[in-house]
């Protein structure tokens, strides 16, 4: 007779254990699924990269597959020369990089990561755009295996100075 009441007890048990397992695994179900949509919404809403490069620059591409990997939409122009867009859009010469990028009404100078470019658009500061200058080891598209410099995205306010927004 116990023995028939164990069994009964520990049949009991594993049906219990299963029917909380069931419900976990469908509530993480739910919460991916709503996650997923609010990732999927947030890409949505993020503005097009227009992005001008040469069109010999390997780095520039591998920046444009870092910004497609962080789920912004690029759109890129090949220019022999890209003097001219930096002048239209207030790049100063100490802020230049290989590539020049607009995204909403800011201009992205370099190799700016994309998560400095999304806190930029959540933010929405009143300056011109962001900077890394130069060609930084280590930045987005500029990956050298372990290798790294350290370096930081600059604002490129309206008077055309610099200020360090954030650290690499």
């Amino acid at each position: 007779m116990f023995q028939s009441l164990r069994r009964w007890s520990s049949r009991r048990s594993v049906v219990a254990s299963l029917t909380v397992l069931a419900v976990l695994l469908g509530v993480m179900a739910a919460s991916l699924v709503v996650t997923g949509a609010r990732v999927l919404a947030a890409q949505a809403d993020l503005p097009e990269v227009v992005v001008y490069k040469t069109p010999t620059c390997g780095c520039c591409s591998k920046w444009v597959a870092h910004l497609r990997a962080a789920g912004f939409k690029v759109r890129t122009t090949d220019l022999e020369d890209l003097g001219a867009i930096r002048r239209d859009w207030k790049v100063p010469p100490k802020l230049a990089s290989c590539h020049t990028a607009k995204v909403g009404r800011y201009v992205i100078e370099g190799h700016v990561p994309a998560a400095d470019i999304r806190r930029l658009l959540e933010t929405q500061p009143r300056v011109d755009g962001l900077s890394v200058p130069g060609m930084p080891i280590g930045s987005p598209g500029m990956e050298q295996g372990e290798e790294t410099e350290p370096y930081d995205t600059l604002l490129i306010k309206k008077d055309g100075n610099a200020e360090i927004y954030a650290r690499h």
